[in-house]
């Protein structure tokens, strides 16, 4: 996956993740998340960092 294919990818689970009905797809590399999206809270980044995991076969330590 190039850049683009990734921040894409990525965009889509913060929309699938959050629910945030396509508002996501507005977003760019300098949308400010933490403390600008009340949908994403502690659990949600919990969820967040697990469908990345999951669907992109990364790991987070």
């Amino acid at each position: 996956m190039d850049n683009a294919q990734v921040l894409s990818h990525v965009l889509r689970l913060l929309d699938d993740v959050l629910s945030l009905n396509g508002r996501a797809q507005t977003f760019t590399r300098d949308t400010a998340l933490l403390g600008a999206l009340p949908e994403l809270d502690s659990m949600a980044v919990v969820s967040l960092i697990t469908a990345m995991e999951e669907q992109l076969g990364i790991v987070v330590d």
